[in-house]
């Protein structure tokens, strides 16, 4: 895959953008997407994986060197609210839409991670496990966990008591049995299994 795109910028000589999303599978907030233009040859120096594969500090320092490398990124956030209305996998199509719709220039390719295409007109590839398997992609991946854990750490200031910091949303037992015991707040995904419950 990563030959592959080597062999695309230079046929073409366009931009390429990695996207990917952060926060799908969590309990709380919005799903947050990004999308990175970055060359090739500057993601393959640097530490740039999957973002899960990573440590926080790992993380972090990868964000920075994204930031000051990167020809473009943008970040796509949407709510709860829309989450609820429209569904998770159309909140995240959604996120990635308006990543990449932030970008500038606009780029002439997207690698995408997972399955679904976005719904733009630029062509695109969905690479599954992308996120492993393409370094822009990775980078995208990076961007997205970043931001929306700080949104997350945000959030914990508000409503400390489901210790937001450390799970960053997502359905640990301790997380679970808080929502249990406290029900949830009004940032809360409230079609999503285990917090329904809690209401």
């Amino acid at each position: 895959m990563e030959v592959k795109l080597l062999v695309l910028k230079r046929k073409n000589n366009i931009n390429i953008a990695g996207v990917d999303e952060a926060g799908r599978g969590s309990l709380i907030g919005p799903v947050v997407a990004a999308a990175v233009i970055i060359e090739y040859d500057i993601v393959a120096k640097a530490d740039i994986r999957d973002s899960k594969c990573m440590t926080p500090l790992a993380r972090r320092r990868a964000f920075d060197y994204i930031c000051r490398h990167a020809i473009s990124i943008s970040v796509g956030v949407v709510s709860h609210h829309f989450i609820d209305k429209f569904n998770i996998h159309n909140a995240s199509l959604e996120a990635m839409k308006r990543a990449v719709m932030g970008l500038y220039p606009l780029p002439g390719f997207l690698f995408v991670d997972g399955i679904y295409k976005i719904p733009v007109s630029i062509p695109q590839e969905c690479i599954k496990k992308g996120d492993k398997l393409n370094k822009i992609i990775s980078a995208a991946s990076i961007v997205a966990k970043v931001y929306r854990d700080r949104i997350m750490i945000a959030y914990h200031r508000d409503y400390p008591v489901y210790n937001l910091a450390k799970n960053k949303g997502y359905p640990t037992k301790e997380h679970l049995e808080i929502i249990k015991k406290y029900g949830p707040c009004p940032l809360h995904r409230y079609s999503f299994k285990g917090v329904s419950y809690g209401v």
